[in-house]
């Protein structure tokens, strides 16, 4: 199997990825231009249902409502400690792969930073929806991409198994979070731990 190079796993769910993409690219742009970006592509049940996936078992475990009130109150800490206006949005009923199949469509357009920047400022900057499509073919048409082909992107079978290739990405990783980052054998999750991984692979291209 061929080496793999350096990587990150983002999700447009978790306010740590993106406090880890903002990290990225305000204190480390020359590591994120130097790094794979693959989203935790997380599947709806269908996807789970296709039989050659019935290995890939994702780590998902309730979140009680201790843990929740301790993430609103860590995230308040750390917005603050990096000046950065955050809203904490409502998702009445969140399908994550709208907007990460939408990535995958976007990214094969050659768009796929400035969606991930157009979907994190929707998400925790303005607080909008980004389970719904309008919001997703919003961010198309303010990228001058034919917002259809995002709003709809979770319904395309191509981009679809684009999202499955994805799935078994995290899976092979053995991903249980974001953000989540590896270089060599080295592993590193939270956003705690970009500058150590940043570190590490400076250290490794000298």
């Amino acid at each position: 199997m061929a080496r793999r190079g350096p990587r990150w796993y983002f999700s447009f769910r978790s306010p740590y990825s993106w406090m880890a993409y903002r990290d990225l690219l305000d204190h480390y742009p020359d590591v994120a231009d130097r790094i794979g970006w693959l989203p935790f592509c997380e599947p709806d049940q269908p996807a789970l249902d296709e039989p050659e996936r019935g290995n890939v078992k994702l780590p998902y475990v309730p979140m009680s409502k201790e843990k929740h009130l301790y993430i609103l109150q860590d995230m308040r800490r750390l917005a603050r400690a990096r000046d950065l206006e955050m809203v904490w949005p409502v998702d009445p009923a969140p399908r994550w792969e709208v907007a990460h199949l939408a990535y995958l469509a976007a990214e094969g357009l050659g768009a796929g930073r400035a969606f991930i920047a157009e979907t994190y400022r929707a998400r925790w900057e303005l607080g909008e929806d980004i389970s719904d499509p309008g919001t997703v073919r919003r961010i198309g048409r303010a990228l001058g991409i034919d917002p259809e082909v995002l709003a709809r992107a979770h319904e395309d079978p191509e981009i679809r198994e684009r999202g499955l290739t994805a799935l078994d990405s995290l899976h092979r990783d053995g991903v249980f979070g974001v953000p989540f980052f590896i270089t060599g054998l080295d592993k590193y999750w939270g956003v705690d731990r970009l500058p150590a991984f940043v570190e590490q692979l400076r250290a490794r291209v000298k």
